[in-house]
């Protein structure tokens, strides 16, 4: 089977139709859930250690009420508000940022040595300066979000030639000026770049952050209770959840970076 599906995938992929490569991913996924559900069946693995796809499936279709309650506390409470307050500030900070030699160089080091720390450090703390409700989950993705958001706009500011700076200058144009018809179009692509990285670490912050604290809902609440109680198929089940949200914000994000840079060569579609 996996010698037929990887055979099928081959031919797809060298497809014209952009309709029939989009199918690849798909087989792809179809064919591992298959392989995954014929182990588990064949060799009579324990669902403690490894439950089949159709049990997950069966959890997920018995608990739809749950995990929409948890997914509205985790995911749009946690992990969208606090990314969206993250890369926010992230962009302001940047633009401050540029306007100072002096932020150059003393803030954009520190914004390193904090990216650089761990969350089940930073985690905890933000539980008890923000309470168990999802501001403490929030405040956490911003942390997670900020630096690299702001890291990639920094560059981005930077990427403009000075061919095009010295143009806009005998055109008398204003900083401000300057910064939106050339600075902030150049820096779309970096700080998209910054934007799709941190769709992932929000969602990530938002659950880990739940091990440490919170109601009796969310995704990280209800994966760790479930451990207690060896409850693989739920566990699994809150996995799938947050995999399917996490891959269709990236995705919007993607859609959106599409639209907004598609003069940049990056996207230009394949002829």
């Amino acid at each position: 089977m996996w010698g037929g599906a990887w055979a099928l995938n081959a031919g797809l992929a060298e497809a014209r139709s952009p309709a029939l490569r989009r199918l690849v991913p798909v087989i792809f996924g179809v064919t591992l859930l298959v392989l995954w559900q014929m182990a588990v069946r064949l060799y009579a693995i324990s669902p403690v250690i490894l439950p089949a796809p159709s049990e997950i499936w069966a959890q997920l279709m018995g608990s739809i009420l749950t995990l929409w309650a948890d997914f509205v506390q985790t995911f749009v409470k946690g992990a969208v508000s606090g990314y969206v307050i993250g890369c926010a500030a992230a962009i302001g900070t940047a633009i401050v940022i540029d306007r100072s030699p002096f932020l150059q160089r003393g803030l954009l080091p520190v914004g390193n040595f904090v990216a650089a720390l761990p969350i089940v450090g930073i985690a905890p703390i933000m539980v008890m300066w923000f309470g168990f409700d999802w501001q403490s989950k929030a405040a956490v993705v911003v942390v997670m979000v900020f630096f690299p958001v702001l890291v990639n706009m920094v560059a981005g500011l930077k990427a403009t030639e000075p061919m095009q700076r010295d143009l806009m200058a005998t055109y008398s144009a204003s900083y401000w000026q300057t910064l939106l018809k050339l600075r902030l179009p150049a820096a779309l692509p970096f700080l998209f770049n910054g934007l799709k990285i941190a769709t992932t670490l929000a969602l990530i912050g938002a659950i880990v952050a739940e091990f440490f604290g919170s109601p009796i809902v969310g995704m990280g609440f209800r994966i760790t209770a479930e451990i207690g109680r060896l409850g693989l198929p739920m566990i699994w089940a809150e996995i799938a959840v947050a995999a399917v949200a996490g891959s269709a914000f990236y995705g919007l994000v993607a859609l959106i970076e599409k639209r907004m840079t598609f003069w940049h060569p990056s996207q230009r579609r394949r002829q």
